[in-house]
């Protein structure tokens, strides 16, 4: 718990750190934060930590989450320019899918999780910077560029997730969740798909993978 504790504080660091150094927008020093902190449930998984005690802490950090939405305590994970629950929901979905399916399936809400974070996070922040065509969704712009990220990064973390325990894994399976994950993050109003992505890939991977 100590070494999570002392990850997710670095995060922080870091994170506002590059804010200071000139993240005038607030992205990057938000993404830092969203990609590491997929690392949580990993690590939680290889310490075998309870099911109670993850869920009492994912009820404390929303809560934080939500306080710090409200008054801007934290500005590097929080201060983005537009309305967004995104950090919320997911201290929210990490803790639903913790309650619902740890421990014996902690490879499914790890596969959640670790799409939401390295893959949603890799494509907000490749998708801002390169030039590629863009559409607008329930007010959220998107891009060819990060949208194919999505896809991408989310292929291979549900490839090296299946490698690392030894799951059978098809490819139409692989492309059906990492597929399913890009439909969802699409609608991301409100940061929505903080939620939705890391749920739906998690019962998915409940469901397809043995």
């Amino acid at each position: 718990m100590l070494i999570i504790g002392s990850w997710i504080v670095s995060l922080l660091c870091i994170a506002d750190l590059v804010r200071r150094l000139g993240d005038n927008d607030g992205e990057l020093s938000r993404k830092i934060v969203h990609i590491g902190t997929a690392a949580i449930i990993p690590m939680a998984w290889t310490f075998e930590l309870s099911k109670i005690l993850i869920v009492s802490c994912g009820i404390v950090v929303t809560t934080l989450t939500l306080i710090n939405h409200r008054w801007r305590l934290l500005k590097s994970i929080e201060d983005i320019g537009r309305r967004s629950f995104g950090t919320s929901a997911y201290g929210l979905s990490i803790t639903l899918l913790v309650a619902l399916l740890w421990p014996e399936r902690a490879d499914a809400v790890t596969a959640g999780i670790l799409v939401m974070g390295i893959g949603d996070g890799c494509a907000g922040l490749i998708g801002r910077r390169l030039n590629s065509p863009r559409w607008t969704l329930f007010g959220q712009t998107k891009s060819l560029a990060g949208t194919v990220t999505m896809a991408l990064a989310s292929g291979l973390c549900l490839i090296v997730l299946a490698l690392s325990t030894q799951a059978a894994i098809s490819v139409p399976t692989l492309l059906l969740i990492s597929g399913s994950a890009v439909v969802l993050e699409q609608f991301s109003f409100a940061g929505i798909d903080n939620l939705s992505v890391p749920i739906g890939v998690a019962l998915l991977w409940q469901q397809l993978i043995r």
